[in-house]
């Protein structure tokens, strides 16, 4: 890890509130009555009633939607054993991704304990506390027994996710590469690299899916899994051969599937003729493969290749799987996760892949195609449909196995999640996947400022930008040794410097007088302009065509720096003004608002048209707008003139966008709430809480924005302009780091989506 990176990583670990979890409670607490109901004497009747029934814990405490993250820190990572205590950052990590993806509570637990014994006994006297236990980075051979004992002791699921968690969705992935290959399970021929729990539980998952135990041979660093090697295990020796190979190349020939969970470069390219025709490779070891998808296909083009990071198509990520397998698996009462439930999940994951990819997913991928083959052969992390499809799949297979102890209706269950599927956590990935690779050329008008340096450090990480800065030379340098960052000036990143590069300097000026004459600058201020005002300086070099778009401001007044950019990026000629819209990332999803900066009191055709441009901008975050035009009046309740406005601009909107799901005028609550939606209107047009509020003028659009901001400590995102010509945004003087990241990754994804 790189220094830049370890000191945004303690920062975001430290700041604003050490850790990444907090308790919140559900129900209000606000006065002696509240008080009377949540403990003493209220809360004497639900425990009567569990006592009672145990069953009924479900409907009296938060068990049903609770599961504990365990480890003993014994494999943490690619740190090793570093200890329960230590652990503790990766387990709360774990516990924000269920939490974000399947609204999962989760307690994380570090046991600091490395018998076996008595680890098993702590996990399996917390049963009454939890509805599922997931069993992390405990290492190998302990954790097989640990998970099996566990299992049997316990009631509810235990699941360990470096295994069964890998091992489903490369299930899912090698189903779908078969079929894209012509071949079935039961035809494959599979090699591993790798004997340890992931490996194992993989092709343990694809035997009991149909590959045949003896289409199987395992090779691990000591050399091929054969019947005469001792001190095997019992799961491996399932799979021992009798052969006279003894290394990894020896097995290769004729396999279609190489299964990699092992280490950097043990696959070489002179080996992969070997291979059968049209053959699998996954080489998922993490973060360095066994070997690079573009080495490996340079020699098999006729190759699948699947990696376990980002960077490259097929993925093999476990946040496809664990989150909705324990939605599933909670929502039905299962007392384990069998290998029915597995197999479910895994299908469930490969069968959405062969669907058509979703309009939202489309359009994180700034408008290119996905569609089911070699390069997508397992649906990205942020399909929304994930959720309404694995889980059904789980509660179904729970059912039907015999291990639930609740029967749903799993066609309600599956519209139920569906529509409370884009949880908030989510909202920057799919943009982060639009601006990826695209390598364009982004100014920062403050080149100087921490901030801005530590962004772009983190945006060359994410491969999303060639960065261009204006900043002095003789500032930077003393500046940048003492911020730890790798990127090396006039290499990794280009300066514009006022001071020497008078060349550059001069045509912007010469281009600035011809722009800028016509619209309050005088031609004598121009020079002044361009050398001593970054934004102008920024904003002239996306004017010329020298960059794809332009960050500017930060360190001054918003409303100066916006109109300092008017002068220079025109206008989209179909539009009347340029709008501004904020989002912002709460615990019950992303909220999107507008217009937050821009425009104090827009008209009726103004608020249609900000409301139309906002939804276009949501969509492009994988989301599918809900539009709330917001009032102090409920659907007609007032005649105000600014009531009036929003229900005459409804009228515009579905007039212009008849597929926009729009409604109003309608007041904060009813726009977040659908019970009380319904309560007021019958047909209300959206179902679910809206996710873009469009405001009646600046003032409570900023005021909305500001105070949710403040009292949730809610990151947000923006704000960013809409309405001109080429893509500029302007910081304003509290962004972090973080901030102008996002927006880099924004500013590129537009990009790359419009040209």
């Amino acid at each position: 890890m790189d220094d830049n990176t370890r000191r945004a990583a303690l920062d975001y670990h430290r700041l604003p509130q050490p850790g990444k979890l907090r308790i919140e409670p559900t129900k209000r607490m606000v006065n002696q009555r509240d008080l009377a109901l949540a403990y003493s004497p209220g809360v004497a009747a639900p425990c009567v009633e569990i006592a009672a029934d145990p069953a009924k814990a479900l409907d009296y405490t938060a068990r049903g939607n609770l599961v504990a993250v365990i480890s003993n820190g014994t494999a943490v990572l690619g740190l090793g054993a570093i200890g329960a205590l230590a652990s503790k950052p990766v387990m709360e990590g774990k516990a924000v991704l269920f939490k974000k993806f399947a609204d999962i509570d989760v307690f994380d637990i570090e046991v600091d304990t490395t018998d076996p014994d008595k680890f098993v006994e702590a996990v399996a006297l917390l049963e009454p506390t939890f509805g599922g236990i997931n069993l992390e980075d405990i290492k190998a051979p302990e954790c097989f027994a640990i998970e099996a004992r566990l299992k049997e002791r316990m009631n509810i699921p235990v699941f360990h996710d470096d295994q069964h968690g890998t091992a489903i969705v490369v299930a899912a992935a090698v189903r779908n590469a078969l079929v894209l290959q012509g071949k079935t399970l039961a035809e494959a021929k599979l090699v591993t690299s790798g004997a340890g729990a992931a490996a194992l539980a993989c092709v343990d998952l694809l035997v009991s899916m149909g590959l045949p135990v003896e289409s199987v041979t395992l090779t691990d660093k000591d050399g091929v899994i054969h019947s005469g090697r001792e001190g095997m295990l019992p799961n491996m020796a399932r799979y021992a051969r009798t052969t006279n190979a003894r290394t990894l190349p020896d097995v290769l020939p004729g396999a279609n599937v190489f299964l990699g969970l092992s280490a950097p470069n043990v696959l070489k390219p002179e080996w992969l003729p070997l291979l059968a025709d049209n053959p699998l490779i996954f080489a998922l070891a993490n973060p360095e493969p066994e070997i690079l998808p573009d080495v490996a296909r340079a020699s098999r083009p006729d190759a699948i290749v699947a990696t376990g990071r980002s960077d490259f198509p097929n993925q093999v990520n476990n946040v496809l799987c664990f989150p909705y397998i324990f939605r599933g698996a909670l929502d039905v009462g299962a007392t384990q996760i069998n290998e029915a439930m597995k197999a479910a999940a895994a299908e469930a994951i490969a069968a959405l892949a062969r669907l058509p990819a979703h309009d939202s997913v489309a359009q994180a991928y700034g408008g290119r195609r996905l569609e089911f083959g070699p390069d997508y052969i397992i649906p990205t992390p942020f399909d929304p449909r994930l959720i309404a499809e694995i889980a059904p799949a789980v509660a179904k297979a729970a059912m039907d196995s015999g291990v639930a102890t609740r029967v749903i209706d799993v066609d309600d269950y599956r519209r139920s999640l569906a529509r409370q599927n884009t949880r908030s956590g989510q909202l920057m990935l799919p943009v982060f996947e639009a601006a990826r690779g695209t390598q364009r050329r982004i100014a920062y008008g403050e080149g100087e400022d921490e901030r801005v340096l530590r962004a772009i450090q983190d945006a060359l990480d994410e491969d999303i930008v060639r960065p261009v800065i204006v900043a002095r030379r003789r500032i930077l340098k003393d500046r940048l040794p003492g911020l730890g960052l790798r990127f090396e000036l006039d290499r990794d990143v280009e300066v514009i410097d006022p001071e020497t590069d008078h060349e550059i300097m001069g045509g912007l000026v010469e281009a600035y007088r011809a722009t800028a004459a016509r619209r309050g600058v005088p031609a004598a201020e121009a020079f002044r302009h361009v050398y001593r005002r970054p934004t102008v300086t920024a904003a002239m070099l996306l004017h010329t065509g020298r960059v794809d778009a332009a960050l500017v401001g930060g360190n001054s007044e918003y409303w100066g720096e916006v109109e300092h950019v008017l002068r220079i990026i025109e206008r989209s000629p179909n539009l009347s003004r340029v709008y501004a819209l904020s989002g912002l990332i709460l615990d019950a999803g992303a909220l999107f608002i507008t217009d937050t900066h821009m425009v104090p009191d827009p008209t009726t055709e103004q608020i249609a048209e900000m409301a139309q441009l906002a939804a276009e901008e949501v969509r492009y975050f994988g989301l599918e707008p809900r539009v709330a035009l917001l009032s102090h009046s409920n659907f007609g309740a007032s005649h105000s003139p600014s009531a009036r406005k929003m229900r005459k601009a409804l009228k515009l909107i579905r007039e212009a966008a008849p597929d926009l799901a729009v409604d109003g005028e309608m007041h904060a609550d009813a726009a977040l709430s659908q019970a009380l939606r319904e309560r007021l209107v019958p047909d209300s047009s959206f179902e679910g809480p809206a996710n873009l509020l469009v405001m009646p003028n600046l003032d409570a659009a900023n005021i909305t924005l500001t105070a949710l901001s403040a009292s949730s400590s809610s990151p947000t995102v923006g704000p960013m302009l809409m309405g001109l010509t080429k893509p500029i945004h302007v910081l304003t003087p509290g962004v972090t780091s973080r901030g102008i990241l996002n927006l880099t990754a924004i500013a590129a994804a537009e990009v790359a989506r419009d040209g």
